[in-house]
């Protein structure tokens, strides 16, 4: 057996109780109980697996098979593995209803969850799992709170339904508008995350982007034999990393968060990109101000072609090159010297990549969309922010909008309101109290936003919100509204009839009322208060922060 005791920088504190006091027992025997060997014990270090595994969310039921060659990778090269689980939600069974309520309050709870039981148990370093959309980011907050070396395996996006067609040629990006007749198109085929480059997809990309997986690793889809191999060679390089004291804060710097937003632009990824880069750049210590997204998006076009903004779908991204082909278009704007758990910085990982298909990751000149996909806009509705995907807006008018506001203090009852046709095409739709704190929890609206889609006669009505959407929204659908309702933002002293403009070439979104109505309208206000019994949400409202800053919590 090689002896690693070198390695065992934090796990050694374990059994230094053992030379102090009589009480030899207490961790050598317990931990003996899990059937190891003394020596073993004593001369491997200890690598935490940490997995997000469950039979609920079919974007991580695969991770347990990935865990196993995670294992069988550590064990060749001489670590002790021990697997964890820690919670791991879906969005798609909270979409609306009250779950949708309890699913960014997860972020916090799985990164809390792992830092407790990595520092508990003293490991070493770890390999986590992830796929879905706020865990992949729970897992980075993790990582940079502990700071022991860490390598991420994402799960992988699934394959849908329509793929196996045989007139497959990529995925339409109308997607949606035989929803109702063509079911099966939208239905997942196989574990792993949806298909489309929403939250999962794009924070898997992003991790990929700041170097916390190994190259390519993002977009190789879940049900592969390659998904296995990489997770096998992560397993590897863990212990590679922990002799070479590579950790989290060596990794992501200012510098790798920066590529992110960059490579955000360029994927037109998710706008909850957001939410999730400032709370991992709150666990790194820097304040990511939300201004930085409208920065690159001037800079960098979308060139990669997957829906919701594109023709295709991730797994043809990776057929294209993956993430390391994206990052050869963008190499003159990105910081290659940053380091990566290859050991090696980003240039040298991307030296000998080549793009693979010019429709799906196309050339800088000829992009889908000619500005970054992501801007915030700004204004007297929203002085510190509200976001909006700008390139899923397919009518070029709803860039530029007017239109009275219809008022909504819930998801719910703009529903009712929609199915009742009480909101008529060019109203603007105002939700709010659904940030982080009035919600509570900042539930995605993608009850409302599919519901929209599918309504033709409905193509010119925007809608605004201090919640958040799903990263497959399309349209003029502009989330994030801070300060948001319940804390006395703007939006909450909207009225029925009064008149928005939304500028998104310009980045402003207007309430067309003067200040001193403003001021007036705020004097009679109080928060529009529902009925919470959950002590998990009232937890999470008295500590979450605005969205503009991740809505992160402080106490």
């Amino acid at each position: 057996m090689k002896d690693n005791s070198n390695l065992k920088k934090r796990s050694k504190e374990i059994f230094e109780v053992i030379k102090s006091t009589p009480y030899y027992f207490a961790p050598l025997g317990i931990i003996s109980g899990l059937g190891l060997e003394e020596k073993e014990l004593k001369n491997k270090p200890f690598i935490g697996i940490v997995n997000t595994w469950n039979e609920l969310n079919p974007g991580h039921k695969h991770l347990n098979r990935l865990a196993t060659a995670v294992k069988e990778g550590i064990i060749e090269a001489g670590g002790l593995p021990f697997e964890f689980c820690t919670v791991g939600p879906c969005d798609g069974w909270a979409n609306g209803n009250v779950g949708m309520r309890y699913i960014l309050p997860q972020r916090e709870i799985i990164a809390d969850s792992i830092e407790s039981m990595v520092e508990a148990h003293r490991l070493d370093a770890m390999v986590t799992l992830s796929s879905c959309d706020k865990i992949n980011p729970a897992v980075l907050m993790a990582a940079m709170r502990v700071d022991i070396p860490t390598i991420c395996v994402p799960g992988g996006p699934n394959l849908f339904e329509i793929e196996f067609s045989p007139n497959y040629k990529g995925i339409d990006n109308k997607l949606y508008d035989d929803f109702v007749e063509k079911t099966m198109c939208v239905s997942c085929a196989t574990y792993g995350a949806c298909e489309f480059m929403g939250t999962a997809n794009t924070i898997q990309c992003l991790m990929e982007v700041m170097g916390m997986t190994l190259p390519n690793a993002a977009t190789i889809p879940a049900m592969t034999r390659m998904k296995y191999v990489i997770a096998k060679n992560s397993g590897r390089q863990i212990i590679d990393l922990l002799e070479k004291n590579i950790t989290p804060s060596k990794i992501l710097t200012r510098e790798s968060l920066e590529n992110a937003v960059i490579a955000d632009m360029a994927l037109g990824g998710s706008t909850n990109s957001t939410l999730h880069l400032p709370a991992i750049a709150y666990e790194m210590g820097i304040d990511l101000d939300l201004d930085i997204f409208n920065k690159y998006s001037e800079q960098i076009p979308m060139i990669v072609n997957v829906s919701p903004s594109g023709e295709y779908g991730t797994t043809d991204l990776y057929k294209a090159g993956g993430i390391p082909a994206v990052l050869t278009r963008l190499k003159d704007y990105l910081h290659l010297d940053c380091m990566t758990v290859t050991g090696k910085p980003l240039k040298k990982n991307i030296r000998r990549v080549k793009v693979l298909n010019d429709k799906i990751i196309r050339p800088l000149d000829n992009p889908v969309f000619t500005q970054g996909g992501t801007v915030i806009l700004k204004g007297n509705l929203a002085p510190d922010g509200a976001v909006v995907k700008q390139s899923a807006i397919s009518n070029n008018k709803m860039l530029e909008c007017e239109g009275p506001a219809r008022v909504y203090n819930s998801e719910k009852d703009a529903i009712n309101a929609l199915s009742k046709h009480e909101i008529e095409n060019g109203d603007i739709i105002v939700i709010r109290y659904e940030g982080p704190k009035g919600g509570p929890g900042m539930p995605e609206l993608v009850a409302m936003t599919a519901n929209l889609m599918l309504r033709k006669d409905m193509d010119e009505v925007a809608l605004i919100t201090d919640g958040r959407f799903s990263g497959a929204t399309e349209g003029p659908c502009i989330g994030h509204i801070s300060p948001e309702a319940y804390v006395g933002g703007p939006i909450a002293i909207i009225e029925n009839g009064d008149l928005i403009q939304i500028d998104i070439p310009n980045r402003k979104i207007h309430l067309k009322l003067d200040k001193s109505e403003i001021q007036t309208r705020f004097q009679d206000w109080t928060p529009y208060e529902k009925e919470i019994n959950s002590k998990t949400l009232l937890k999470y409202r008295a500590l979450v922060t605005s969205a503009d800053k991740g809505a992160v919590l402080k106490i």
